[in-house]
């Protein structure tokens, strides 16, 4: 049977360090779409050097985000894949089997082995970690909130067999940024919902994070990287409640104004 043509999607936001090797991992789709967040480092001057089409688009959120990429893309058949990630040759050598036999099926999923620099993690929660990256566009859309969108599918779901490679932490600042970015669409999303915010989510639930992902999922046999992990989560939950917080403050100072 004839291989199915596939639209690769990567979405960036200056992600200088990973652009090149994500585009050169997706090398047997038929087409590539950089989806840029108006990145401010290298990343659109990197992507110039390859056979990659680039979208930019000011962001809103990550399902409207790839919605929009997907709507452009030539191909039925999309791949999405994160700047951070890779995917191996024997990973490819599935994604090309299964686009040469979909057996009526819309999408496909996979696990993600997550690496802190070049050491793969294995605990913290992390081993069952799954998503759907390879799909038809017109049985799936993505769906949800700011942070940690959903695909919704008309059909049924295979799985591949081997995991994407999941280089996350590359470097201490890098993924600092990463986690204030999400605390900020994390917060936007809470006061969206009119969530509250007091003492637990400030000054308990941080180091309870730490304690479920250090203890309670075996975070601690990571060794120091277990420890760095836990403690950049936990952190991120502070930011979360933090950017929240800030966020209240100038509706009241917005509403005090209107009512003025």
């Amino acid at each position: 049977m004839a291989k199915e043509k596939v639209t690769a999607i990567i979405p960036t936001l200056n992600e200088e360090i990973h652009i090149e090797d994500a585009i050169r991992s997706v090398s047997f789709a038929d087409e590539i779409i950089v989806i840029d967040s108006y990145s401010t480092d290298q990343t659109i001057e990197l992507v110039k050097k390859h056979n990659a089409k680039i979208i930019q688009r000011e962001f809103d959120n990550f399902s409207s985000q790839k919605n929009y990429a997907i709507k452009k893309a030539k191909h039925n058949w999309i791949y999405i894949l994160d700047a951070d990630e890779r995917i191996s040759d024997k990973l490819k050598k599935e994604i090309i089997g299964a686009l040469c036999n979909t057996k009526n099926l819309v999408g496909f999923d996979v696990y993600r082995t997550f690496y802190y620099y070049n050491k793969r993690i294995k605990y913290g929660g992390r081993r069952r970690d799954k998503v759907i990256r390879l799909f038809r566009k017109d049985k799936c859309r993505y769906n949800g909130a700011l942070v940690h969108e959903k695909i919704s599918f008309n059909g049924n779901i295979g799985r591949f067999k081997n995991r994407i490679d999941h280089y996350s932490y590359m470097s201490f600042e890098q993924y600092n940024q990463k986690l204030e970015h999400y605390a900020i669409l994390k917060a936007q999303s809470l006061l969206a919902k009119k969530s509250n915010v007091n003492f637990y989510h400030t000054s308990l639930k941080p180091p309870i994070r730490f304690f479920i992902e250090f203890f309670i999922r075996f975070g601690f046999l990571d060794g120091k990287a277990g420890i760095v992990i836990a403690s950049h989560h936990s952190n991120g939950v502070r930011m979360r409640y933090k950017k929240l917080k800030q966020l209240y403050k100038k509706q009241a100072i917005f509403d005090e104004k209107v009512m003025k």
